[in-house]
């Protein structure tokens, strides 16, 4: 029997492939940190990468459709509550973990989970195979992304500094030139440079992606030389699995039966509950890397555990979205044809009793 090619095979696994290649820079970092002059290199080609990122992220996002979607504001402020309200909230509500069940450097990066923009791509995804309002998980996304640029900075000033973060001065400074800059600098070249990125949009993924795992690699590569894994155990990460997993199912739950209380349709509800509980591994951690230098690998991994939890719980949710969604379009439409089904059958009786009456009548007068 013919075996199916790698990559078919690798598509039928539960797990995202990106979050393979995550997995494989971070063993790689493991067993060959850069060093000396290389790891010099490596932090010059990563503060490039981060850069790059934030220039492309500014010179992709349409303004104009942001702010058009601002005139559905009462979903968008929805999901921006959920994002820089909600989950900051449980975030230091989980201090009280620690240290019993997570050690403070894993407790930090939670925190800083909690604090990162909701991703674009998996919402709107998940939402259109759910059925939901894509539009407005475009806008809320788009939004929540560019709102992000600016709140996930300043809420990592306010709850990181004492939380024992590596945020301060410098990396404001930072977060200025490494971020924000090249994303306002994206932003006014937009209307010269959009349509090239436009056609260019696959091969400029893997730019994205490659950015990314040279930051991933960059900094679990100083955490390696410093040896700050050694601080994290095997129980230490099982029971960080256990606290993102009931995470999840209570921002998952918030969404769901929250937006119901205020009123939204089932489409807007399918859209805040995936833009809503979702978080941005793309923005979180160039972010991270910025904010954290040394321990940005440390404080990055409940982002990168969390990413791939709700990309395989949203999954099977979307799914049974569809579902619920199909079979209740199919009950309305059995609904619908039934009072035609009984004028018709009503109809027909009536035709049958007068053709009867007719052949009475008929025999009576053959008599």
């Amino acid at each position: 029997m013919r075996r199916p090619p790698l990559p078919k095979l690798l598509s039928r696994l539960p797990v995202d492939g990106y979050i393979l290649a995550l997995v494989g820079t971070v063993a790689l970092a493991a067993l060959l940190p850069a060093r000396g002059p290389a790891a010099t290199a490596a932090e010059g080609a990563s503060t490039g990468a981060v850069a790059l990122l934030f220039f492309l992220y500014g010179a992709r996002l349409s303004t104009r459709e942001a702010m058009d979607g601002l005139r559905h504001w009462r979903l968008h402020l929805t999901v921006l509550a959920c994002t820089f309200v909600v989950f900051p909230v449980l975030g230091l509500a989980a201090r009280g973990l620690v240290p019993q069940i997570l050690p403070p450097t894993l407790y930090t990066g939670l925190l800083f989970l909690c604090l990162v923009p909701s991703t674009v791509q998996s919402s709107i995804a998940f939402t259109s195979i759910a059925r939901g309002n894509v539009a407005a998980a475009i806008c809320a996304g788009s939004f929540s992304s560019l709102v992000g640029i600016v709140v996930t900075p300043l809420l990592a000033g306010l709850v990181l500094h004492g939380g024992g973060g590596g945020f301060s001065a410098g990396s404001l400074v930072s977060i200025v030139c490494q971020l924000l800059l090249p994303f306002l600098a994206g932003q006014l070249l937009r209307r010269w440079v959009g349509n090239w990125l436009i056609r260019h949009k696959k091969a400029l993924g893997y730019v994205d992606r490659g950015s990314i795992l040279l930051v991933v690699y960059t900094a679990f590569s100083a955490g390696m030389v410093q040896g700050i894994w050694h601080q994290v155990s095997a129980l230490r990460l099982l029971c960080l699995l256990g606290v993102e997993a009931v995470l999840l199912a209570v921002m998952l739950s918030a969404t769901w039966y929250g937006s119901k209380k205020l009123g939204f349709h089932r489409a807007d509800r399918i859209a805040i509950t995936f833009a809503g509980s979702k978080k941005s591994l793309a923005a979180g951690l160039p972010m991270a890397s910025v904010l954290f230098g040394a321990q940005a690998g440390l404080a990055a991994l409940p982002l990168m555990v969390f990413h791939q939890m709700q990309l395989m719980v949203c999954a099977v949710l979307a799914k049974r979205f569809a579902a619920s969604a199909a079979s209740a379009a199919s009950t309305a439409s059995t609904a619908s044809t039934a009072p035609e089904a009984a004028v018709a059958g009503a109809t027909a009786g009536s035709a049958a009793v007068a053709e009867a009456a007719g052949d009475v009548v008929a025999s009576g007068e053959r008599r």
